[in-house]
């Protein structure tokens, strides 16, 4: 049911709630630090963890999908909602915490990219892995 979705999203956004609490108490810092972000890594995680033992119904994973698709919004909100002002006074970590996590993302997605352009620059390393992964489909499925 498309209802155990949602009940996974929402334990992994407590379990992410408290981990940011926690971080921006590690950090010195008294504020949520990513916790909406470590929810949605923790959703991710827990989706391809259940496919891969098929504990996700079909219907649990279009639930799942739909609140991927959230993301964006969500992320927005809750940041909405974090006193900005707050997290400068609360000293320069903070603010190193955001500078850090712009480069970490940047270098992320470079390395992403790179790795695409290559991976479509070699069509016939393309073309025997697209095979590849059709004959694990197969074979799992029979």
């Amino acid at each position: 049911m498309i209802i155990y979705g949602t009940a996974l999203l929402a334990l992994c956004h407590l379990l992410g709630i408290f981990l940011g609490d926690l971080l921006g108490q590690l950090m010195g810092v008294k504020t949520n630090v990513g916790g909406v972000g470590i929810a949605m890594l923790l959703l991710i995680c827990a989706r391809l963890y259940m496919q891969r033992r098929s504990w996700l119904p079909q219907m649990t994973e279009r639930g799942v999908e739909y609140w991927g698709a959230m993301y964006i919004p969500v992320v927005v909100a809750m940041a909405a909602q974090q006193d900005v002002v707050a997290a400068l006074r609360g000293g320069p970590v903070a603010v190193l915490a955001a500078i850090g996590s712009v480069l970490v993302c940047g270098a992320v997605i470079s390395l992403m990219n790179r790795m695409e352009t290559a991976r479509m620059e070699n069509p016939a390393a393309v073309a025997a892995t697209d095979s590849d992964q059709i004959l694990v489909k197969e074979h799992r499925h029979a």
